[in-house]
């Protein structure tokens, strides 16, 4: 799952998610919760408490896994404890799957999302 979410791009930054460490390897948690289906947790780090951004990682983190796990997934993706001033807003959002797919049916964030989670040639 970290190999996955590791070449993500920042959306306003050349850099990956992994190179700015808004994720890493211990951000990632997998848990058997059915016959070959897994509870997949994400929990990334802003690289700033009142990070504009945040939201649209965490979209960039839930399109990527849920285009490219091989297995049957639930998805939470959380920001990590007491890294964001509005927290508890972000994760709402980010795992609401009606928001998410709200947030993709807009032209412009759709293209922003596609950009980060493009693998580079």
């Amino acid at each position: 799952v970290s190999d996955i979410i590791r070449t993500i791009r920042d959306p306003e930054k050349p850099n990956t998610l992994e190179e700015l460490e808004v994720v890493t390897e211990n951000c990632v948690e997998v848990q058997e919760i059915g016959e070959d289906e897994y509870l997949v947790i994400i929990r990334f780090t802003p690289t700033v408490p009142h990070c504009s951004l945040a939201t649209l990682i965490g979209l960039c983190l839930r399109i990527k896994l849920q285009r490219c796990l091989p297995f049957r997934h639930k998805l939470e993706i959380y920001i990590s404890e007491g890294t964001h001033s509005t927290e508890e807003d972000i994760n709402k959002q980010i795992n609401d799957k009606e928001r998410v797919a709200a947030a993709m049916e807009n032209p412009s964030l759709r293209e922003i999302v596609e950009q980060c989670v493009t693998e580079p040639d």
